[in-house]
């Protein structure tokens, strides 16, 4: 059996993208008969998704910036520079798919394992989820061992964790890219071919505790602990709050900023958890029963709520990070107005 017929061979099985759960369409694989059939329109909509979600992290991430948050809050600044980046990458591969580019050569190869499949989106979309359990770990060490992390955490933990997290995510693509995707007839087949079952079954399983489980065992323990230790030091301040000192003054206004900023990585962390699990559970259904569950509209809803993580996010930080909305509240050419209108005025 020649390696082309071996691959046509294996077209009909589901094929795993990095995280253990995407399927590459369009392009790759020849779903529907119609040019507009639903391939097309899930295709048009995963842009606008890419669009939407770079325009909105370029915002957050000038806002962020603007406000000085990339000299206290690294990790987050970082989080949102990641959602960038996934999103632009999102958005080009999807356009490449549209474009219908018949694939030759090493080039076409190249185009095929980078971008058509979504290899540099999930660089990004993996690298994002360790950095989440960093902020984590980071919010749970100045909040419940205060004293131990303004002593003991440094600058360059932080860095080490910004580094671990593009390279381990950069390996463990590349790793599974490369091997398992193919040009066909000008055609782009990304994560398709595994050598057996084992291989795949064994490659999801340790994404799945990897990037979902050990993350979602982080962000309950250490946010259970730090929700516990706020309203703690809550009830001190409001049993203080008459005979308050400056100095205990200035530690509630600080107890208020980790409280704000704790709530926004909750609610990042739980559309991470809420809207991934859908498609890790949909994903190990067709690797344990690969006929069952027909390609269908459901992968696609399903695939939707996962790429909407990356849209969704700046939205949080635009209504609960203080200083991303202050700086996005003067950036709107009605308040401006209204400011000007009123100085004049007086």
């Amino acid at each position: 059996m020649t390696e082309e017929s071996l691959i046509a061979s294996h077209l009909s099985l589901i094929a795993m993208a990095t995280t253990g759960m995407t399927q590459n369409t369009g392009g790759n694989m020849a779903t529907s008969s119609s040019p507009r059939g639903i391939d097309f329109y899930f295709q048009i909509t995963v842009l606008m998704i890419g669009v939407i979600g770079t325009a909105g992290n370029a915002l957050v991430l000038y806002a962020l910036v603007a406000s000085k948050q990339h000299k206290t809050q690294v990790l987050i600044v970082h989080q949102n520079a990641l959602d960038l980046f996934t999103s632009v990458f999102m958005t080009v591969a999807y356009i490449a798919r549209l474009c219908n580019i018949h694939l030759t050569g090493s080039v076409g190869y190249w185009l095929c394992t980078l971008i058509i499949s979504d290899c540099l989106t999930w660089w990004g979309t993996v690298a994002s989820a360790i950095n989440l359990s960093s902020i984590t770990v980071e919010r749970y060490l100045k909040v419940v061992h205060a004293s131990w992390s303004q002593t003991k955490l440094r600058r360059w933990m932080i860095y080490v964790a910004i580094a671990t997290a593009w390279i381990v995510s950069f390996i463990g693509n590349i790793a599974v890219v490369f091997p398992t995707s193919y040009v066909v007839d000008g055609v782009c087949y990304s994560y398709a071919i595994w050598k057996n079952r084992a291989a795949r079954m064994t490659y999801y399983v340790w994404n799945f505790l990897s990037f979902y489980v050990i993350n979602l065992f982080i962000f309950v323990f250490c946010y259970r602990r730090i929700v516990l230790v706020i309203r703690h030091q809550a009830r001190v301040m409001a049993s203080h709050a008459a005979s308050a000192s400056t100095a205990t003054q200035n530690q509630y206004k600080f107890n208020q900023i980790q409280s704000n900023v704790t709530k926004t990585m909750i609610f990042v962390s739980a559309c991470y958890a809420i809207l991934w699990l859908p498609a890790y559970i949909y994903f190990l259904v067709l690797i344990l029963y690969p006929h069952l569950i027909p390609f269908s509209g459901i992968y696609y809803a399903i695939l939707l709520l996962a790429y909407l993580y990356m849209c969704i996010n700046p939205f949080i930080y635009t209504t609960k990070l203080d200083p991303v909305r202050e700086v996005l509240i003067r950036l709107m050419p009605w308040k401006k107005t209204s400011g000007q209108a009123s100085g004049s005025a007086t």
